[in-house]
């Protein structure tokens, strides 16, 4: 059976974001089963969830037995941008896209995958999208379920070695945009002094499992206060 040619494409472009995906996820599972989950579980979770922040935020809070309601609206917050992700690529969607198909795609919505789905020159048929996200999910999760049974036979130093390398993806992350924007620099810094204070302050003990959002809530807000962008900013970053 010959394969679309739309979703041959899609499979063609997913391929980098795979292999990628395949060496982060190796490190979120080496972190998830340090912590004690089992493999299943960390598959299981990256296939549902399908994001690095999330995932790791939501599995720290998982450890710690945070509430529930805690890690819902962490992990709500962290990827809330998937949402405008979706918004946006629906301008580039053909009258092909049925709100099943829509449901479907969005699943898949990740910063790569939007990265790429966004730079695609005219329509994006669902077929393409189905191909771009095909490949990313694989490595994602084998990438977990490997890292998961890695941790499990690996010596504990080198387990605990290679799990730092989920969080120097989030310093590859963060590092670029913070040089070209002192905007994005200032509100890492205050997010990381938040984070500090509700740390090492014991009055701030109680509200632990909800340091990530409340850093995420005052640091947005204060950048949002002291750097505001106006409306003919957004044009000039979206001239279409």
């Amino acid at each position: 059976m010959k394969l679309d040619k739309d979703f041959v494409n899609g499979l063609k472009a997913g391929i980098p974001i795979a292999l990628g995906y395949l060496s982060v996820s190796f490190a979120f599972g080496i972190t998830a089963s340090n912590g004690g989950l089992p493999a299943w579980i960390n598959g299981l979770i990256s296939l549902t969830n399908l994001t690095s922040a999330g995932q790791v935020a939501g599995v720290q809070l998982i450890l710690e037995k945070a509430p529930i309601i805690s890690i819902a609206i962490t992990t709500f917050i962290i990827n809330i941008r998937y949402m405008l992700m979706s918004l946006s690529l629906v301008q580039k969607m053909g009258k092909d896209m049925t709100l099943k198909r829509r449901l479907l795609i969005s699943y898949g919505i990740t910063d790569e995958i939007f990265a790429v789905a966004s730079q695609q020159k005219g329509i994006i048929t669902h077929k393409f999208m189905y191909g771009l996200i095909l490949l990313p999910v694989i490595g994602w999760v084998s990438g977990t379920l490997i890292g998961s049974f890695a941790g499990n036979i690996l010596p504990m130093d080198l387990v605990a070695a290679l799990s730092v390398a989920i969080y120097g993806m989030f310093i590859a992350i963060i590092v670029p945009p913070c040089k070209q924007s002192f905007a994005c620099m200032f509100v890492v810094i205050i997010s990381i002094a938040i984070s500090c204070l509700l740390y090492y302050i014991p009055i701030f003990k109680s509200i632990s499992n909800w340091s990530i959002i409340i850093c995420a809530v005052i640091a947005a807000g204060i950048g949002a206060l002291l750097f505001p962008k106006k409306a003919d900013e957004d044009m000039e970053d979206n001239p279409e």
